[in-house]
């Protein structure tokens, strides 16, 4: 069964940094491209930031310089590092993977909530 844990949200003032971790089981990990996702409330998610299984990585024009996507495959786990946060990047946070052969990511944990006061 494959199975997304998010974690490392929580609250922190504008210009601050989190660290967010989803440990992936249940998948052949090298396999699946991986993204991070983010919905704000009376929004419609959005896509953050995105690394494929063999490397390239993007990211949404909001976060550009300021978060950094990367993954440890010998602990399947993806990472995303936030820093200068601003109130806009409030948020329910979730990871997602997809193989690297669909178009669509189709495995999305459970989510982890970042809230940036100003």
């Amino acid at each position: 069964q494959v199975q997304l844990v998010e974690s490392g949200g929580g609250s922190v003032q504008a210009g601050g940094s989190l660290r967010l971790s989803c440990a992936a089981s249940g998948v052949t990990y090298s396999l699946y491209d991986m993204g991070w996702f983010r919905q704000a409330p009376g929004k419609e998610r959005e896509g953050v930031a995105f690394i494929d299984s063999d490397g390239p990585i993007s990211y949404a024009d909001s976060v550009k310089g300021r978060f950094t996507i990367s993954r440890d495959s010998s602990k399947n786990t993806l990472y995303l590092q936030m820093n200068s946060l601003k109130p806009e990047d409030t948020a329910m946070y979730y990871c997602a993977a997809r193989p690297r052969w669909f178009a669509t990511y189709n495995v999305w944990g459970q989510g982890t909530q970042v809230t940036v006061s100003s």
